[in-house]
């Protein structure tokens, strides 16, 4: 048999991945001849095997002639000068397709008109002809391709792309292209005795692909191909390289591969395509949400094409999906990851920078293969530069050696990532760091179990910011714990920080004997506008605790507070002390605790006022709690400052509560809160709802906060910050305090 020239056409950034995969298949002196094209040598046996069993490919061609060509005079007289009908009967069809790249011919359509032209003049005289009818069976694709002035005159012995595998009959919304998926599960660390997972696996390309590779299934097996047809190739061997390449299949994997999306419908399509191909046994689909990811296995491999839209609002909503990633990956500590995405500034919100990256193409869409590698199987350190050089560079498709897989969940200590871990781990700084904090829990654990006893006082603090390296607000409710982060500068990636939290929860439940379903950690930045009140979940955590003889519902849980300051457990004391038959007034009331202690020291009515409808309604649980129900309690939903401007008609009170926040841009108000800018206006509304002689509870949590005496000229003003906060509290600047009579 002749050989050939052939070509094989790929993506961008999958040329030395092709070369491997014919240098595997026997094809020798195989080359990369430009972006996007493989050269190699063969008869009519290769061109039916590079199609049958290339993965990556996209298109084998027949090269019939090379040469340069500045100007059209230049690209007929090449054309014209191929022996055509030595690849052409009389009666075949030769559409002709073009391309041009860096060329002085740049007009595509009109390069492909001057290589009809050349092939129809020499045909004509070959067969001595004056019309070609092109009304044969045969149909042999032309392609001329210029780069840099040179052409290249091809014949498409594929047709129909290589992507085209037969199994994808139905399709949904931004496929990934099988040729695609499988260069990516050959970029990776897969091989069969490990499991692969594809947490957005979509209609399942991925998951089917990498059954193929692990079963060893020629893609091309079950489709046609455009050569087939030509008469100057032996068309029996195609049926012999199938033939050939069935008995290669192996048998169901080891590991089965796993898929999984949160669209169900869109999982009945995957299911569909691996029955198709073949490979349903080999591929466990599932519906699941990203963010609920975990696996037993371990030394596992995630390779997957999270979404990336492109508009600014599919933008916005992906924004908050990729930040979670590193934090659902942390928990696959000896996992390594593979991201295909086209999502600008992916590693910035990862928190942390790839150990490779390649650019690929998804359709018209640039994209970057984000390779993040995790420990390897059998060791306890990173993989080897060669390893990693073999397995990014050529994709080999895994590494050899022996695997470890996890049955069982286990409690083992996390991977540094001083060790390989992909993302998260812990370094030996944290170990330190933990026992240092352990250490001053203990101690502070141990004075605390004396004076809390003896005044009845079960909601306390623990720790504040003791060690500067830990800086954690520990709370104690009852027999729960309740730790807060104060946001400062770290050397720690999202994933690193968020285990190194964990760490110090566990740390804080063992030193002080709380179960670890009883402790929550809070992340707590530079607080503005209403953070102390947002809300971060809906797990509704909700306990009942003591102070002061009465019962409060926190939620330990869902805010970065709790519902009960326990800063003013104190101030809440004075308030009920003086209650005993007052007006009693709570402005940004919160979950009503002061309203409790009022109505307790005996108010005769109370007040309570905030914006929000979930505090008000959760102001009015505490008081029903607590037995104070009834008319004599008023609950208002309501900015304060509009309040007061309707409350100085109609009515008088003698005793009030005042802690605003610090700043609040809330959505169901024009007006912004500046507690410095606007608390004297504030103040002088509320004098003006106070009856003579009463007395007014102003607090904040400002540290550099001035009070503005000028609007209270004439009054009895007296800072009793002091007085205010709780033994417990070691930051005696917690809150600020004062209390105001009006004359």
């Amino acid at each position: 048999m002749a050989e050939y020239d052939l070509v094989a056409t790929c993506t961008f950034g999958f040329e030395k991945l092709l070369v491997r995969e014919l240098e595997g298949l026997g094809f020798e002196g195989v080359s990369v001849r430009s972006t996007g094209r493989v050269v190699f040598r063969g008869d009519d046996l290769a061109v039916a095997i590079a199609n049958v069993h290339l993965r990556t490919a996209e298109r084998v061609l027949i090269e019939v002639g090379r040469f340069e060509a500045r100007d059209f005079d230049q690209l007929y007289d090449g054309v014209f000068g191929l022996d055509w009908g030595e690849w052409l009967d009389e009666d075949s069809k030769f559409p002709v397709n073009g391309r041009s790249v860096k060329s002085q011919l740049s007009s595509v359509p009109a390069c492909q008109k001057i290589v009809k032209r050349a092939i129809v003049d020499k045909m004509r005289g070959e067969f001595g002809r004056e019309w070609l009818d092109e009304d044969g069976e045969s149909v042999v694709t032309v392609e001329v391709s210029l780069l840099e002035d040179v052409a290249s005159v091809t014949l498409d012995t594929t047709g129909v792309g290589l992507h085209k595998r037969g199994y994808r009959k139905l399709t949904a919304g931004a496929p990934l292209r099988e040729t695609l998926a499988a260069g990516l599960v050959m970029l990776s660390f897969w091989n069969p005795e490990r499991l692969l997972l594809d947490p957005f696996c979509g209609s399942g390309t991925i998951a089917i692909e990498a059954a193929m590779i692990g079963r060893r299934i020629a893609p091309g097996v079950n489709r046609e191909f455009e050569a087939e047809g030509w008469k100057f190739l032996d068309s029996r061997l195609w049926g012999q390289v199938r033939m050939d390449a069935e008995k290669r299949v192996l048998g169901a994997l080891p590991e089965r591969i796993m898929g999984t999306d949160v669209d169900g419908e869109v999982l009945s399509l995957a299911r569909y395509h691996a029955e198709q191909m073949g490979v349903s046994g080999d591929i466990h689909f599932q519906q699941a949400d990203f963010r609920e990811l975990t696996s037993k296995r371990k030394f596992g491999c995630m390779v997957t094409n999270p979404p990336y839209g492109k508009r600014m609002s599919e933008l916005r909503e992906l924004e908050g999906l990729y930040r979670s990633i590193p934090l659902v990956l942390r928990k696959l500590p000896t996992w390594s990851f593979f991201i295909l995405t086209g999502y600008e500034g992916f590693e910035r919100l990862l928190g942390r920078e790839a150990d490779r990256r390649r650019k690929l193409y998804n359709a018209q869409i640039a994209c970057t293969y984000f390779q993040f590698y995790g420990p390897r199987p059998g060791s306890h350190g990173e993989r080897s530069d060669e390893e990693v050089d073999e397995v990014a560079e050529v994709g080999v498709g895994g590494v050899e050696g022996e695997l470890e897989v996890e049955k069982e969940a286990k409690d083992k200590p996390r991977v540094a990532r001083g060790e390989g871990q992909a993302f998260g781990g812990l370094t030996e700084k944290a170990y330190q760091q933990a026992e240092v904090f352990g250490n001053r829990l203990k101690k502070m654990g141990r004075h605390m179990r004396r004076w809390p006893t003896k005044r009845g006082v079960t909601c306390f603090r623990i720790y504040d910011r003791d060690v500067p390296e830990v800086p954690l607000v520990v709370d104690r409710y009852e027999d729960h714990l309740h730790l807060a982060e104060h946001e400062r500068p770290h050397d720690r990636d999202v994933a690193g920080h968020a285990d190194w939290l964990d760490l110090m929860t566990a740390k804080a439940g063992e030193v002080l004997g709380v179960e670890k379903g009883k402790v929550f950690m809070k992340s707590r930045g530079r607080q503005r506008g209403m953070d102390q009140y947002e809300k971060l979940g809906e797990d509704k955590y909700v306990i009942e605790v003591r102070e002061g003889g009465l019962r409060f519902e926190v939620n330990l849980s869902d805010y970065v507070d709790t519902g009960l300051f326990l800063d003013h457990r104190v101030t809440r004391g004075m308030v009920r002390d003086e209650a005993e038959g007052k007006d009693f007034l709570n402005l940004f009331c919160y979950t009503g605790a002061f309203t409790v202690y009022a109505a307790a020291g005996g108010a005769r009515s109370t007040t309570s006022v905030d914006l929000s409808n979930t505090y008000i309604h959760w102001a009015e649980r505490n008081m029903a709690l607590n037995g104070f129900e009834g008319e004599g309690h008023r609950y208002v939903r309501s900015d304060v400052m509009a309040f007061l401007d309707e409350e100085r008609l109609k009515g008088s009170y003698d005793l009030a509560v005042v802690d605003p926040p610090t700043f609040s841009n809330s959505k169901k108000t024009d007006e912004v809160w500046d507690v410095q800018a606007r608390h004297g206006e504030l103040l002088e509304k509320v004098l003006g709802v106070m009856r003579k002689g009463g007395r007014v509870y102003f607090s904040n949590n400002y540290r550099r906060f001035k009070l503005d005496e000028g609007v209270l000229e004439g009054m009895g003003v007296e800072e009793i910050s002091g007085k205010t906060v709780p033994e417990d509290f070691r930051n005696k600047r917690i809150h600020r305090c004062w209390v105001i009579e009006k004359a």
